[in-house]
């Protein structure tokens, strides 16, 4: 395992910081420059191109991730013999533009490694492009498992639970109910994407092998602002346990659709659709009791958890009370395993990079996980942290963690009348 915390440092941490608050839109469009210097790239210099949705329908998500990459760059910096210089540009939440945005940073710049977007539709877009240009790809918020399986990737590596792992931490988060009080029943609104197929069904394979029953499986489409007959179906179908990917926008929607329809489920999980802090700002308490599964979740410990959380706290700040949002973290573990690979290759040939990804195993704010060759982490290593809307942040409640902002699971969701 590669060593995080090397203490062959170029410059403090302080003073790398205090470069992140002078960071300004430079030659480029949106392009922030994190490093002391830099010089878009060379031998001296280890540059990284990236996209955030800081517009569009995933814009909710993009200063988080902004900030979770930024934090990660600085770490880097203390770390690594090289400098790092980070490039993001807006994608506007349009795969098509995550295209033109790594086509000119890629021609004007000497890019070393590519960090993804949000969302499959986004991450793998850059992925795309990566592959076509033989570079070193790292994406997060990509829970899909497919393209690896069916692209033939040689060069994308995704530190993030996938499909999978979110069925089997659906699994464990149930079995923190009492057995004599644990729901059976489950509904699943699957979203008519590739992903949304795939995680209904891990999650119907995995929860009907365990002996819940899949009483309600719906499609509806990705966008939809009317989940009214879905309501309606559950409410039939005597769904206990609600599981979904939706939009951020569309999980929002439904929500306040099942007030209004006097309906709520004793479970709710919607992964990504419960994921940004948009989730608390525009439903109050209404949001809360439910789950979602970002990658990483406060209370989380070790692998650098610490770290991150004094450095958020020093450069952007928390009120009293508040906690880092979700996707933070998963940013910033992404830039730990660029970190972690550029120590183990000694270099940033692309090929020493991907060679590093494909032998290394790496430590993050997320977890201790190592990389099949088709870039998914490997299977069983990697825990998916499931959290939970309560007073205002999200907290991790599965699995059983330490954290301080960790907290015990609330179960059920009282009725709209009781809450």
């Amino acid at each position: 395992m590669v060593d995080s915390n090397s203490s062959h440092n170029r410059r403090t941490y302080l003073k790398t910081v205090g470069a992140l608050g002078a960071v300004g839109t430079t030659g480029l469009a949106g392009c922030t420059r994190l490093g002391m210097g830099g010089g878009g790239g060379g031998d001296s210099t280890i540059t990284v191109a990236a996209t955030v949705p800081e517009s569009g329908r995933f814009s909710s998500l993009g200063t988080d991730v902004k900030r979770g990459y930024e934090l990660g760059v600085s770490k880097m910096n203390e770390q690594l013999d090289q400098e790092v210089e980070l490039l993001i540009q807006d994608d506007e939440s349009s795969a098509d533009v995550v295209r033109q945005n790594l086509q000119q940073m890629v021609s004007n710049n000497d890019v070393d490694m590519i960090w993804g977007s949000f969302s499959s539709l986004l991450v793998t877009a850059g992925s795309a492009f990566a592959e076509n240009n033989d570079l070193p790809f790292l994406g997060a918020f990509f829970a899909y498992e497919q393209p690896h399986r069916n692209e033939g990737y040689e060069w994308t590596y995704s530190p993030f639970p996938k499909s999978r792992d979110v069925a089997r931490s659906t699994k464990g988060l149930l079995e923190l109910i009492p057995e004599g009080e644990r729901p059976t029943n489950v509904g699943i609104w699957e979203p008519n994407t590739g992903w949304g197929s795939e995680q209904a069904d891990a999650w119907e394979e995995t929860l009907s092998g365990a002996g819940y029953d899949i009483v309600l499986r719906e499609t509806f489409q990705i966008g939809s602002e009317d989940f009214s007959t879905l309501i309606s179906q559950s409410d039939s179908a005597d769904v206990e346990i609600l599981l979904s990917n939706p939009s951020p926008p569309g999980g929002i929607t439904s929500v306040n659709q099942m007030q209004s329809n006097n309906w709520t489920p004793k479970v709710l999980k919607y992964v990504r659709g419960a994921d940004p802090s948009a989730w608390w700002s525009a439903l109050g308490e209404k949001g809360a009791y439910a789950c979602m599964c970002p990658g990483w979740v406060p209370g989380l410990t070790g692998g650098g958890n610490d770290q991150m959380r004094s450095a958020y706290e020093e450069e952007y700040g928390l009120d009293e009370g508040q906690l880092i949002n979700t996707a933070v973290g998963g940013a910033y573990n992404v830039a730990q395993v660029a970190s972690q690979t550029v120590q183990a290759a000694d270099s940033t040939d692309p090929s020493d990079l991907q060679s590093a990804l494909r032998s290394e195993s790496f430590e993050t704010v997320i977890g201790s996980f190592s990389f099949e060759n088709n870039g998914l982490p490997a299977e069983g290593e990697l825990t998916a942290p499931t959290g939970q809307w309560w007073n205002g942040n999200q907290h991790t409640v599965f699995p059983d963690v330490d954290g301080e902002a960790a907290i015990d699971f609330k179960y059920p969701i009282p009725a709209w009348g009781e809450r």
